[in-house]
């Protein structure tokens, strides 16, 4: 079975979920990657080549069609990524069978099209949360039967639980996106409130020591107890020291799998998560884990853990079961046979993805902020000047003056 996938790029949680499932797939399984654009961050591809599969960066369009005519079933890795719209709205693709895994939820913006969810032959989420969202609700029957949810985020492989810290202070940890456009805001308020000297919140991540995540900290009544790190390459020993994972995310925060979380779950750590969809798909409240419905509820549960070693112990081992039983790229590599095993009985057909996403770089960006189907509410995507992914501001930085983009800003 020869498989393509199609993919902006193979960092971040797309390239480590596909450097994990490439290993737990059958030898028959050829594999050929082509990204859209030069990769930032080569260690996952060169992990993917290394274990026998074809990576390639794509030198046209054209490229991109002829790769896919030489697979049996092509895969777009989709998100909401300037360069795979552009893809999909302007590769000539021969007649294929197609199949999406969607790393965006479509919870909250960015949406995905109902419509591409309609017109694909396969559609996959990476978490059950989006099957709660608007755009499943208004698919056809048909579709709806046409969908699956596959996960991309797995726990540490032989990973060693986690023992209850009883000699010293019980240490906080945060993993993942230091930055308010996906932490939530009240972080750092949540631990200051916390009774006690000796609090100790380990922060790994990228950020801006200049920026606001910073300035925040440096607001805090008691600044000494949150250490920044930065960034890490190896997350399995930034978290082997901390017993309690501090995860508090915005409730429009744009992430399905959340990495972060399952792995620190894997070691036995007690994860303290905010009620939104995607960290309740994975989090069990009070029995892998504890659910607050605020950010001030937060507080008082991270209290109770720092005072009880016996309850971190349960909690954490019911955790890292969990991840151990139903997170694994062994789990996905075989959910993943099933759909492609089912596609091959079908016939390879033509696509346009044109119609679904429109003609200029302005359709594709407002494809997953505005829907038909979907009614819009305020949103200040307009205003937004920083480029992150998805962004109004990363869909200009790759069209640089392209006039239907000037016209969102008019």
């Amino acid at each position: 079975m020869k498989l393509l996938h199609v993919t902006p790029h193979l960092g971040g949680g797309v390239g480590k979920a596909h450097a994990a499932l490439r290993g737990a797939l059958a030898e028959e399984i050829e594999q050929t990657f082509v990204l859209l654009e030069e990769p930032r961050d080569r260690r996952f591809a060169d992990a993917i080549v290394q274990s026998g599969a074809r990576v390639f960066i794509a030198q046209n369009l054209d490229h991109v069609a002829q790769l896919a005519g030489e697979a049996d079933i092509v895969q777009f890795e989709f998100w909401n990524h300037p360069r795979l719209f552009e893809c999909l709205a302007r590769c000539p693709f021969p007649a294929m069978r197609s199949v999406f895994w969607s790393h965006i939820s479509g919870v909250h913006r960015p949406l995905i099209p109902h419509a591409l969810i309609e017109t694909a032959m396969r559609f996959v989420f990476t978490t059950e949360a989006s099957l709660d969202c608007a755009s499943v609700a208004h698919l056809s029957a048909e579709a709806q039967s046409r969908l699956a949810v596959i996960n991309s985020g797995f726990g540490f492989p032989d990973a060693e639980r986690h023992a209850p810290a009883r000699e010293r202070q019980p240490v906080i940890a945060y993993l993942g996106t230091v930055d308010f456009v996906k932490m939530h805001p009240g972080f750092f308020e949540a631990l200051d409130r916390l009774a006690g000297d000796d609090v100790r919140v380990s922060v790994w991540g990228a950020f801006d020591p200049a920026g606001r995540v910073a300035a925040r900290a440096q607001a805090m009544r008691h600044p000494g107890r949150v250490i920044f790190h930065g960034q890490t390459d190896d997350p399995r020993a930034a978290l082997a020291a901390a017993d309690i994972f501090f995860y508090p995310l915005r409730d429009d925060h744009y992430g399905t799998a959340e990495n972060a979380l399952i792995e620190a779950m894997s070691l036995g750590l007690v994860p303290v998560v905010m009620d939104n969809p995607a960290e309740m798909a994975i989090v069990r409240d009070r029995e892998t884990g504890f659910v607050a419905r605020s950010v001030e509820e937060c507080t008082p549960l991270i209290q109770m853990l720092l005072a009880a070693p016996d309850l971190r112990r349960d909690i954490g081992r019911n955790a890292a079961n969990a991840v151990a039983e139903a997170r694994t790229p062994q789990r996905s590599a075989l959910d993943f046979m099933v759909v492609w095993l089912g596609l091959l009985s079908k016939s390879p057909k033509l696509f346009d993805f044109r119609t679904v996403l429109g003609d200029t770089p302005a359709d594709w960006f407002l494809a997953t902020q505005v829907s038909s189907e979907i009614a819009a509410r305020p949103h200040n995507w307009v205003g937004t000047q920083q480029a992150s992914k998805g962004s109004l501001a990363h869909f200009e930085s790759v069209f640089a003056g392209d006039a239907s983009l000037a016209r969102l800003r008019a």
